[in-house]
């Protein structure tokens, strides 16, 4: 199968690489990850690096990022011996895939780190109060952000969404209503 990159794909390729850029990964994976956004069907490395403009190899390298991070999977293709790969389609899927790869990869040893230097602090001399609350306090809200994430997380798609439309009302219920 060819894949034909529309203009319309193109922009929205170079858009979701650019950004990519800017969290860190790399803009051929990002690329890559918009065009099995944008792809109803399983692609190979051949269609991906034909489609983008990028060597096999790039296509390949980009192939086993995507994986490791659960955004594609192997695909089976009748009659192909090539090894094809499908993207996670669902937005909502996506999202959650991304933000438990990244909590996996960031959030969590931040927290183990954390947790060190406040039992370091614990120890540390009386001169260093400063320091132990403050240490404390990071780490308490790192683990209350990861708990409210877990929560969040639990929640199927739909109640989700629902939630975070809600998010304006209550804003305006809980900051916003004069006191009596």
């Amino acid at each position: 199968m060819t894949v034909m990159v529309s203009p319309v794909m193109e922009q929205f390729i170079d858009c979701w690489g650019e950004m990519g850029t800017r969290w860190g990964v790399n803009r051929t994976v990002a690329q890559v990850h918009a065009l099995f956004y944008l792809t109803p069907g399983p692609l190979n490395a051949e269609e991906i690096a034909a489609a983008l403009g990028v060597a096999r190899s790039n296509a390949s390298t980009s192939l086993r990022e995507l994986e490791s991070w659960g955004l594609i999977k192997a695909a089976y293709v009748r009659g192909d011996r090539r090894q094809h790969f499908e993207g996670v389609k669902d937005v909502w899927e996506m999202f959650r895939v991304i933000l438990d790869e990244r909590k996996r990869r960031e959030i969590d040893p931040t927290i183990a780190a954390l947790r060190e230097c406040v039992r370091q602090a614990q120890e540390a001399a009386p001169a260093e109060e400063y320091t132990k609350r403050r240490l404390s306090e990071a780490l308490d809200f790192m683990e209350l952000m990861t708990r409210l994430y877990d929560e969040l997380r639990r929640l199927p798609s739909g109640p989700l969404r629902s939630l975070l439309k809600l998010t304006n009302k209550v804003r305006t219920l809980v900051i916003e209503t004069p006191e009596t």
